[in-house]
């Protein structure tokens, strides 16, 4: 017994949804899959300590055994190359001279720490024949990772859940809160509250992150206010069309540059840069300095998710002033349309019927 009441859909409204969720399916495997295909070492930043004489035949064999993957920085000596790696302008270091040693740093990225650590054995060897004599080469962590997420996992995919967090807030707000200012009200205050929850986890349940916990919980706060404030502000001035935003710039765009997991260096330029400034990054970058690396540049990457946070806010006001200013053109319309019936009427003659 069939309960269908209308008619049955067209075959050719079938094929083009077929098509349309293929097509969808397919930019969802490109989005995620394409920084794992295309990464590879491009112009790392690694540190070479030691006498010129020394450092430049090495700084060549590097070029030779790896063309375009390291970007050398000359250092004086060990401590000078430790203080790059503790600030994060480099992921590695070697230093040459009486105790050959290899720095590097599972924090800053503990892919480049592997394939770093993977040049002492080859360069002992070299030593070794140019001596005469069995000479070691020491691998250094300058910069582990913590105890609470030793191999990085955690704060490797951070991204993605701060994403997803965002865009469920700002979508949920968009479509569940009425009036601009109660909207920026709601989407602020949920940022605070995440930022907290999501620190409470990452830091006191999971120990990934370090440092302060109010400033890890600030971050991810803004990270979540960048994301959803902006869905926000572009519900506010397109309406419900605009929800489409989160989907298509944080999540296709956004959170596949973010290189939460790797060097941003290791995507094709200028995409690994873009990331940066992009709130998934930067706030995934962050989130890695203030827990590691407290001696780091961090102005540029709190300047991305300062700046994406107050955008939202921004557009929201903008598209209160437009709601305003539509309703009170539309009052006046509606003033003037009254004002009309009303003339028309008094100005319709009247008929007297005598008895």
């Amino acid at each position: 017994m069939s309960h269908h009441t209308g008619p049955h859909t067209p075959w050719r409204r079938l094929l083009g949804v077929a098509v349309a969720l293929t097509a969808l399916a397919t930019v969802l495997v490109l989005a995620f899959l394409w920084p794992a295909h295309t990464s590879e070492p491009r112009d790392l930043p690694v540190a070479v300590a030691g006498p010129a004489a020394a450092t430049a035949p090495l700084t060549a064999a590097l070029e030779q055994r790896a063309p375009g993957a390291f970007d050398v920085v000359p250092a004086a000596d060990r401590q000078a190359a430790a203080d790059l790696v503790e600030t994060r302008d480099v992921y590695g270091a070697i230093v040459l001279g009486p105790e050959p040693e290899v720095l590097v740093s599972t924090a800053s990225s503990a892919v480049v720490a592997q394939q770093f650590s993977a040049l002492a054995p080859v360069l002992q060897a070299q030593l070794t024949e140019a001596a005469g004599a069995p000479v070691a080469v020491a691998v250094t962590d300058v910069v582990p990772l913590g105890a609470g997420d030793p191999r990085g996992a955690v704060i490797g995919a951070v991204t993605l859940p701060l994403v997803m967090g965002g865009m469920i807030g700002g979508i949920a707000i968009s479509l569940t809160v009425v009036g601009v200012w109660r909207r920026v009200a709601a989407v602020t205050t949920y940022a605070a509250l995440a930022g907290l929850a999501v620190a409470g986890v990452l830091q006191g349940w999971y120990g990934a992150l370090a440092g302060s916990f109010a400033v890890n919980a600030g971050i991810i706060g803004l990270g979540v206010l960048a994301v959803a404030g902006v869905i926000v502000g572009v519900v506010s001035i397109l309406g419900r069309p605009g929800i489409a935003i989160g989907p298509v710039l944080f999540l296709l765009v956004a959170n596949p540059l973010a290189s939460a997991a790797q060097p941003w260096q290791m995507l094709p330029a200028p995409w690994g840069a873009i990331g940066q400034w992009m709130p998934p990054g930067a706030a995934a970058a962050l989130l890695r300095d203030e827990s590691y690396f407290p001696r780091a540049d961090t102005g540029q990457l709190w300047t991305a998710l300062v700046a994406w946070a107050v955008l939202g806010l921004v557009l929201a006001t903008v598209g209160h002033f437009r709601d305003a200013g539509a309703a009170s053109r539309a009052a006046v319309a509606e003033a003037e349309a009254d004002r009309d019936r009303e003339t028309h009427e008094d100005a319709r003659p009247s008929i007297t019927v005598d008895a």
